[in-house]
Formats: structure tokens, sequence, C-alpha cells
């Protein structure tokens, strides 16, 4: 027996396992990933079916890491109860068994046949079709994997060395349990490391009960992700779902290791077969764990909310104050919640601008940090509205609550993309210019200063459309875009005439000027494009390009 190689040859196998896993996940994801968001969003009405929920999304997915990181991130904008929560993580902690009690059984032999039907899947047009072939080639490798894995452990089944490594280290199980968690949270999944502690069990290389043990650290491990992964922000309260998901892990954990001699014994009489006891194990002790709590969730999240209170400022522009969850049963209010929470970013916007008045009259450090908060703020409540809005169900919407839900998404994805500008082109160049020293001619700064106040009146004006779609505001905002580009090349050519006087500070702040005046006009081109343009489309009075055939401008 040559160690090396067939050391090489099992990581091999290991990492063809893992592979298969993947892509058994990228492809449901990518066939069904923005659907089982948004159904999974819909299920979180009351703990049985934010339960059952878990099971089908993470049965689809294969993955409670993916579906953990979903509800945490619901569970962090308040758009679900804590509740709800945590019974979609009991539930997803049941869906991540049903793969390994499927590959429990023998059914290797058609291993061949499932990449065969991937591959010429794969090799259709279709994106959907592509998508399922890659789901079928990871369930053929993921076979070939646990054959390969099998095969290469049986000429190591007696040896003394191995067998008296083996031997020492299932005296401590909790090593075991260790070892599971850690590489169930370094490659994200619980399914392929308790696949492994199968194999190896079914052909003797580890006693039961090391593999029971191995079984509870993936467990254990894959409850780790989440809390490292999707939480994030300064108030307790958004660790609530996925703390309270790895505290339940391990009491769980810590009484199956207090009764894993009795277990082994029940298992041994139940199922002589290792590899069916290793997968009824995982189901059962993922089982047992949501009998247990789900009646419990009650006091349990009151207790989380004790030990993890809420801190939130109510000062705090982050925080959405209007995206009420109960709200989403009746898609109109919804809707209605949705469009103030929107206003308020474009009054947030707003604001970014006459910050961005003042840094250009009195420049300094403290007045950028204030602006790029506010761009952070804009960003939140930008993807907390998209969360809100996408979550309802699309069956009980009119064409007119359509329409609204589009010009909600439409003028938040705008308002966020020309904050973005403000904080990245505009506040950068003054952040530069206040780093070197340098500063705008008294004529530049004063042009500067009335293209941002006409903006300010356009922002307002687009929160006038946006709040009251009527033609004749969409056609007076939709004219502003002519009005100022034409302000804009105004100035353009003031700026150099100025420059051919000697007018302008340097070469340096003439750059800048001129880079200042295109932003600006890109924030106005998004003020028009977020809030008139949905209007005008719906009214059929926007034509489809600006230019004719011929050339002039329509």
């Amino acid at each position: 027996m040559d160690l090396p190689l067939t050391l090489l040859d099992l990581a091999g196998a290991i990492a063809l396992l893992l592979w298969g896993v993947r892509m058994v996940q990228t492809g449901i994801q990518r066939a069904f990933g923005g659907q089982l968001k948004i159904w999974l969003a819909r299920a979180l009405g009351s703990r049985l079916r934010a339960l059952l929920a878990g099971v089908g999304v993470t049965a689809i997915l294969q993955s409670s890491t993916a579906t953990g990181l979903m509800v945490t991130g619901f569970a962090a904008r308040g758009l679900v109860g804590l509740i709800p929560a945590l019974a979609v993580m009991l539930g997803a902690n049941i869906g991540t068994t049903l793969i390994v009690q499927v590959l429990s059984f023998d059914v290797v032999r058609v291993a061949p046949v499932l990449i065969l039907i991937g591959f010429l899947m794969f090799q259709r047009a279709s994106a959907g079709r592509r998508d399922f072939g890659r789901v079928f080639i990871g369930l053929g490798l993921m076979l070939m994997s646990l054959h390969q894995l099998v095969s290469l452990m049986q000429p190591y089944e007696n040896a003394a060395s191995v067998r008296g490594f083996l031997d020492a280290v299932a005296t401590q199980p909790v090593l075991y349990v260790v070892l599971g968690a850690v590489l169930a949270w370094a490659v994200h999944s619980s399914v392929a490391i308790v696949l492994l502690a199968m194999s190896f069990a079914s052909h003797g290389a580890i006693p039961l009960d090391t593999a029971l043990a191995f079984v509870l650290g993936a467990n254990l491990g894959t409850a780790i992700n989440p809390v490292l992964e999707g939480v994030g922000g300064r108030n307790p309260a958004a660790w609530r779902v996925p703390i309270g998901n790895l505290l339940n892990r391990l009491a769980g954990v810590a009484v199956a290791l207090l009764v894993l001699p009795w277990t082994v014994a029940l298992l041994t009489w139940l199922e002589p077969g290792p590899a069916r006891a290793v997968a009824d194990y995982h189901t059962a002790f993922n089982l047992v764990l949501a009998l247990v709590f789900l009646p419990a969730l009650g006091p349990y999240a009151a207790l989380l909310r004790r030990w993890l209170p809420a801190r939130e400022d109510p000062n705090d522009a982050r925080t959405p104050r209007y995206l009420d969850p109960a709200a989403r049963e009746t898609p109109t209010v919804a809707l209605d919640n949705a469009a103030r929470e929107t206003v308020r970013m474009a009054q947030t916007l707003s604001r970014m601008l006459q910050g961005f008045c003042t840094a250009l009259l009195h420049p300094s450090r403290h007045q950028i940090s204030l602006i790029r908060q506010a761009d952070d703020t804009i960003d939140s409540l930008n993807a907390a509205i998209k969360s809100y809005v996408v979550s309802l169900d699309a069956d009980a919407l009119g064409e007119t609550e359509r329409e609204q839900a589009g010009r909600i998404l439409a003028f938040a994805t705008n308002v966020e993309q020309a904050a973005d500008i403000v904080d990245r082109n505009l506040l950068g160049m003054s952040a530069k210019m206040l780093k070197r020293g340098i500063s705008f001619s008294p004529e530049g700064r004063a042009e500067l200063l009335g293209l941002t106040e006409r903006l300010l009146t356009n922002v307002e004006l687009a929160i006038e459309v946006f709040g009251q779609p009527e033609m004749v505001h969409a056609r007076r905002l939709a004219q502003e875009k002519q009005v100022f580009r034409a302000r804009e090349r105004r100035a353009t050519a003031a700026h150099f005439a100025r420059l051919r006087r000697g007018v302008v500070q340097s070469a340096e702040t003439s750059a800048i000027h001129l880079d200042v005046l295109r932003d600006l006009k890109q924030v106005n081109a998004h003020l028009v494009a977020g809030a008139a343009y949905p209007v005008l489309e719906a009214h059929r009075a926007l034509l489809p390009h600006r230019v004719e055939e011929g050339g002039d401008e329509l």
C-alpha cells in the first residue's frame, strides 16, 4: 500500500464530493434562487408555516447556510418576526438531511446515468435546462465520489497503525465533534461532511459512535456560518436569529453527546447498516431538536430579546420607519408604506446635495464625513425597500399596484445611483481639493452653487412627481433634463472663457470643475429617469429614442 498516493486519491475523492455538492447548490440557486427567496418571505406568517418553508427551501437548495443567510437578512431588516425566523432555521436543519437519506441507499449504479442526463441537458441552449443539468451532474459526481471513498478505504480497514489511531481518537468523541464542526464551517456544507462520515462508517474505517459524533459536529458547523456572515451593523437585535440557532444546536449537541452510548445501542438494534444508521441519526437529531424547540420558541425568543436588546437610535435614518411587515398582507397599504420610505431616500439625497453646497463654500472633513453617512443611509433604505416590495404576493397585485411597485423600484434605484455619484465623485473631488489646499475661483464656485441649487429644486419636483404621478408634472421634470443640459453647456463655455483669460486657479481645479459639471448633470438625469420616465412610459408619451434617423434631436 502506497500511503502518499492513497492519501492523494482520498483528497481527490473528497474534493469531488464537495464539488458535486456545490454543483447541486449552484444549479438550484441559479434556477430558483430569486423565487425561493420570495416564497420564503411569503411563508413567514406563523411558526409552523415557517418551519415547513425552511424544510422546503433547504431541501431544494441543499444548503441550510443559504437559507440561514436569507432569513437572517429578513430579520435584520425587520421584515420578519423573531419567532418565525427561528422556526425557519429549525426547518432548514431538517431540510438539509433529506438528500443524505436518499444517498444513504445503494444508488451508485445510477451515477453514470445522472451524469449523462445532466450533460445532455447542459448542452441545450435554454438557461433553465443548463441549470438542471448542473444539478444532475452534481448528484452523479457525489455518488461516484462516495463509491471511490469506500474503495480507497478497503486496503486500510485492518491496518494496525490506522486502527490504533482511530481507537485512540474514538475515546474522545468531542474531538470528532470539533473536527466535524470545523470542516462543515470551512466547506459551508453539512451534507458533504455527513456523507463523508457515512462512507467511513459503512466501511468500518470509524466506529459508529465516532461517526455519530462527526455528524453532530457537522450540524454545529453549519450554524456558525450565518453568525459570521449573515449579520452586521451595530444593533445587537440583528444577531438574534443566527445566535439563537447556534445556541439551540449547542444545547442539542451537548445532550446528544451525553446519551451517545445509548443512542449507538439503539441504532445498532434498529438499523444494522452503518450508512443508514448515520443518515437516520442525522435526520432524527434535527427532528427532535425541532420538536423540542418549536413549542418553546415564544419564551426562547423573549430570552434572546433580553440577552440581545435592540439599541436603535430613534434618530438613526438608516432604520426603515414605514416598512411594516404586517402590512404585506394588504399590498395596497404595503406599497404606500414603501413609497413613503422611498420619499425618505430622496429627502436624504437632498440633504447630501445641501451638504455638498456647504462643502463648496466651507470645505471640511467633518462635512464630507456627514454626507458619506447619508449615502450609507440611502444604501440601507434602498435594500430594505427592494426586499419589502419583492416580498409582496404578485398574484394579489392588480395592474395599478404593479405599476406602483415598478415606479417605487425605479425611483429607489435611481436615487441610490444618484447618491453614489455624489458620494464617490463629488465628495471625492471635494476631499482631493481639501487635501491639496486648492479651491475654485469665485466665479466658478458661484456657477457650481447655482447648478446645485437648481438640482435641489429638481429633487423636490421629482418627489412631487413620484407622489402624484400626473402627466403635467412628469413632463415638466422631463423638460428639466434639457434645461439642465443647456445650463451645463453654458457653464462649460463660461469656464473655458475664464480659462483663456487666466482667471481659473489652476489646471487641476479646471479639470475638477468640468468633472463636477458632468456629475451634477448625471445626478439630474437619474432624477428624471426615476420619477418622470415611468409616468411618461405608462401614458405612452416616452419616445424609444431621442435621435431621429436623420440625426435631429427630438
